[in-house]
């Protein structure tokens, strides 16, 4: 499923993934035995996760003005938001229809956030008993993924600019291969690039676009330019897979 392409390719800990893995899990049996009210929390759950790993890179590319961004919380609410270990940590202070006012970071309007966060209280009326079924077809429920995944595209490119703030640091931090953490560049860039980040597929895709001759001129640049070459061969658009099969 494309929503895949948007989610991190590693996870910081292994609860995490296993996490991830059980939201894909109740999402496929549910849509498959056709309870699609239930299917539909799921995938809502896996929506707010790409959201929260969204805000995850913003806290890491612009720590100041994410600092900032939470004027008005409790001093006590704004330390744990600001020390958390990992992105579904920001739900413990947050509620789901707050976290999306972190994407005001990214240039999103009001009325951005409002498209991106509308299906939060359509999930909040399932989550409790009504009385009615909300998805009770299949037509429904691709319908409501239809329209979530035109926001999931919406967010990830409001994002571009916060991806390409943290390849370029990834980069000037890792040209000078004496201070690599590892003399592999392909273990360089997997752990700390990719991993360190939550970068999914799509974030890749972006960086392997990134023009890194408007770098040159840099210190380091030849080895900025092998470690963004290493990038593209150890994740290849897929059309450099086919051709190459």
């Amino acid at each position: 499923m494309e929503l895949t392409e948007y989610l991190p390719q590693s996870f910081a800990n292994a609860n995490e993934q296993t996490y991830l893995d059980f939201l894909w899990s109740a999402f496929q049996t549910n849509y498959e035995a056709e309870r699609y009210e239930f299917a539909s929390l799921a995938f809502h759950l896996l929506y707010m996760s790409f959201v929260s790993f969204s805000i995850w890179q913003i806290k890491l590319a612009r720590p100041e003005q994410f600092a900032m961004a939470m004027i008005g919380l409790r001093s006590e609410d704004e330390n744990n938001l600001l020390e958390s270990d990992s992105p579904f940590r920001f739900y413990d202070k947050l509620k789901e229809s707050q976290i999306f006012r972190f994407l005001k970071l990214t240039g999103c309007n009001n009325q951005q956030i409002g498209e991106f966060a509308k299906f939060v209280s359509r999930r909040n009326k399932i989550a409790h008993p009504t009385g009615s079924v909300f998805f009770n077809d299949q037509a429904s429920i691709d319908q409501e993924i239809t329209r979530m995944m035109k926001e999931v595209r919406n967010i990830e490119k409001q994002m571009e600019p916060v991806i390409h703030e943290l390849y370029l640091r990834f980069l000037h931090d890792s040209a000078d291969p004496e201070e690599r953490e590892y003399a592999v560049l392909e273990d360089e860039i997997t752990a700390n690039f990719v991993h360190k980040n939550y970068m999914s597929a799509a974030d890749i895709a972006f960086c392997r676009g990134v023009d890194i001759e408007s770098l040159d001129g840099e210190p380091f640049h030849g080895a900025m330019k092998e470690l963004h070459d290493a990038l593209a061969a150890l994740y290849p658009a897929e059309e450099d897979m086919e051709a190459a099969a």
